[in-house]
């Protein structure tokens, strides 16, 4: 038995850009490139043609949208910009901490986060409460390269954590990425296709989670 919980919107809260297009174009004519008059339009248009599910790294895409306007830019600052464009304040939500403490009592336990921009998952741990020492894993879309709820990125923190995809426990906020499991490698598209459990905050908040684990994954 191993457990994954969510980043955003589960054991933390983060203050979100409003308008992550216009922070990214900060960020980029800080380091000197130079950013199209339409870059809002740019950012919003899908330059990057991947597979259903497939996790498109935020440094790419934004390489790809100058490009597309003639832009021609090092990798190093385009990168370079996005980390610095999304550098939010933390706030550690309540039962956070001592939930994962929980969870780390019984068994291997990580989190899997849907995460596009370089660095940004371990950075916001780090401004956390969370005690980064009993976590065995830590895996992202960008590292795993693929986005909840995808079945390979369940399947990718599942294998991170050394347990089967079936005995892995999912923790998370948002039903359509972390209440679902969707294996694309098949034929059809099946919600309820075989994967982890699934436990969200709206039928399970947190503080909750240890005696709801009790009798069923935690004998």
């Amino acid at each position: 038995m191993a457990v994954s919980f969510d980043l955003f919107g589960t054991l933390v809260d983060v203050d979100r850009s409003s308008d992550p297009a216009a922070a990214v174009a900060t960020a980029l004519s800080d380091r000197d490139v130079d950013v199209p008059d339409d870059w809002a339009s740019a950012y919003r248009e899908r330059h990057i043609d991947a597979p259903d599910g497939a996790a498109v790294p935020l440094p790419a895409h934004v390489s790809a949208a100058l490009a597309s306007r003639g832009v021609d830019a090092p990798g190093t600052a385009i990168r370079r910009a996005v980390v610095a464009a999304f550098d939010p304040d933390v706030e550690t939500r309540d039962g956070a901490a001592a939930v994962v403490r929980a969870a780390a009592a019984h068994g291997p336990v990580g989190v899997l986060s849907n995460c596009s921009v370089p660095h940004l998952v371990s950075r916001v741990l780090t401004r956390s409460a969370v005690d980064r020492d009993l976590l065995d894993a830590t895996v992202t879309s960008i590292g795993c390269g693929w986005r909840k709820p995808d079945r390979r990125a369940f399947t990718a923190a599942a294998t991170a954590l050394d347990a089967p995809l079936t005995d892995l426990w999912h923790v998370g906020d948002d039903p359509r990425t972390d209440g679902r499991v969707l294996d694309r490698e098949s034929s059809a598209d099946a919600s309820d296709a075989a994967g982890p459990n699934h436990v969200l905050l709206a039928d399970v908040s947190l503080p909750e989670f240890g005696e709801y684990m009790e009798g069923r994954a935690w004998d």
